[in-house]
């Protein structure tokens, strides 16, 4: 499971290696041209049925920090699905891997805080 840290904060969002990477081609894209937009998910079913965002702005700090030594293979429909979400008003949604049955849901640190 990789991390995804945001700014200065201490909110950290724990997600899947697969997933990270695939957020992390979108957002660089995004923030590249610098484009403000919110990155949204479900949160994890083991705390509740709640919804999580971000504001992502090209003035704040992320830092990826992957799990696994070695690249993922990325999956185009999945990293177009994130790339259209990206691009509405409604912004960045974690949704899970197209053809997977998995949840794409992150989880929060381990002594319950982001």
């Amino acid at each position: 499971m990789g991390k995804l840290i945001y700014g200065d904060s201490e909110i950290e969002i724990i997600l899947d290696d697969r997933a990270l990477a695939h957020i992390q081609i979108v957002i660089g894209s995004k923030l590249r041209r610098k484009e403000a937009f919110f990155f949204s998910w479900k949160d994890n079913p083991g705390e509740g049925t709640g919804r999580s965002a971000i504001w992502l702005d090209p003035a704040i700090v992320l830092y990826f920090r992957f799990s696994g030594s070695r690249p993922v293979t990325i999956n185009r429909d999945w990293l177009e699905a994130f790339t259209s979400s990206a691009d509405s008003a409604a912004g960045l949604m974690l949704t899970s891997e197209p053809g997977t049955s998995g949840a794409a849901a992150p989880t929060r640190r381990q002594d319950g805080n982001w």
